[in-house]
């Protein structure tokens, strides 16, 4: 199969990124919890993936990056350990449900208010984002990338025009690994990673980079291996928001993942930007097919069929090309709204930095077909 579907999760791991999961499954040890020499190596190693991801995305130090089981959790933590009654928050439609759904949550009991930043002339604009501030708005959230067409405001911009004392936070799932991301140079106060994408880490790899402006509460509790007499949560980050065992295979591929980036970020999105020009210039001649993204460099390329509707192009990719998409709304239904693509959605196809010409030629002939 020909896997086009890296949006959704990367489908080519890197060797030295399997090579970290196969030896972290043999050292069978719970990091930080015991006292012997295995437990406090592998402490070390987690230890220093924490000072990776703050070095590379300008966070405020290791105790600041909180590791999660997806970027769905560290957005949740974002929002419902962030936000307190009484409190307004702005999104934009851009935004996928990790952040919709938990901020709707909070508004539906009564606790928070919200406003939804709309596209001016196709494009999220800071001023726009910025105009929907109140008083009482405590923060902003904001997409690095759409995970429906790769593209998201300047985010230090956005910080630009924002009061000082409302906090900005952004979900880098799909820009993470792709686009230049740092945390002081942006003006961010959280930035949510999904190590399983662009950081070409195993699923279950994510975290949260906070600053001292944001303090989360926790909204998971548990056993943290210090402070084990409270009856509460340590006052302390990371261990305040790290409740339970931390997946050391997860976080040991993430490390390998941000090596990789560090040293080739900016070579990895020239290819992603190279693959979706070629695409667009390429699905040009097919009259079918209706492209509705822009060539970037997080590697998505959605489009539309003119009588066919998207999952139904998914599907047939899949059957009888052997081409895995993804068709359908993404998590992101006020995107589609905006894009006038809504309820039918649209086919995303998503490329991976370790493809080339060969996977946009054979989706071209295909779509050709249909």
């Amino acid at each position: 199969m020909i896997y086009l579907d890296n949006a959704a999760t990367g489908g080519c791991k890197p060797a030295s990124v399997q090579a970290a999961v196969a030896a972290a499954m043999k050292s069978c040890a719970n990091p930080g919890r015991s006292g012997h020499a295995l437990s406090i190596a592998l402490a070390e190693r987690v230890f220093a993936c924490r000072e990776l991801l703050s070095s590379l995305f300008g966070g405020y130090g290791y105790e600041r990056v909180v590791f999660t089981r997806s970027c769905t959790e560290a957005l949740n933590l974002a929002v419902l350990g962030v936000l307190k009654e009484g409190d307004h928050a702005v999104c934009t439609c851009l935004e996928h449900n990790s952040v919709l759904r938990p901020l709707e949550s909070m508004k539906e009991k009564g606790i928070i208010t919200y406003d939804v930043a709309p596209l001016t002339g196709g494009r999220m604009l800071p001023e726009t984002i910025a105009a929907l501030v109140k008083p009482n708005t405590r923060a902003v959230y904001v997409t690095a990338a759409s995970n429906v067409t790769g593209e998201g405001p300047d985010l230090a911009a956005v910080r630009a025009l924002l009061p000082e004392r409302v906090l900005l936070i952004a979900d880098g799932a799909q820009a993470a690994g792709h686009l230049p991301l740092s945390m002081k140079e942006q003006g961010l106060d959280g930035l949510a990673l999904a190590g399983h994408k662009g950081l070409h880490a195993m699923q279950g790899a994510a975290a949260l980079l906070f600053s001292e402006r944001l303090d989360p509460d926790p909204i998971l509790f548990g056993g943290t291996g210090s402070e084990s007499r409270l009856l509460g949560m340590p006052a302390f980050y990371p261990d305040r928001l790290e409740s339970g065992t931390l997946s050391y295979p997860a976080i040991a591929s993430l490390f390998e993942g941000a090596l990789l980036v560090r040293a080739g970020r900016e070579k990895f999105a020239a290819r992603l930007l190279a693959l979706t020009t070629a695409f667009a210039e390429r699905i040009r001649g097919v009259k079918t097919i209706a492209l509705r993204t822009s060539p970037n460099p997080c590697g998505i390329a959605s489009f539309a069929h003119e009588s066919l509707q998207s999952e139904e192009v998914a599907q047939i990719l899949s059957d009888r090309f052997g081409i895995a998409v993804r068709g359908g709304l993404h998590c992101a239904p006020l995107a589609h709204r905006a894009l006038g693509s809504f309820p039918d959605g649209l086919v995303r196809a998503s490329f991976s930095p370790f493809q080339g010409m060969k996977e946009v030629e054979t989706l071209v002939a295909a779509l050709k077909c249909l």
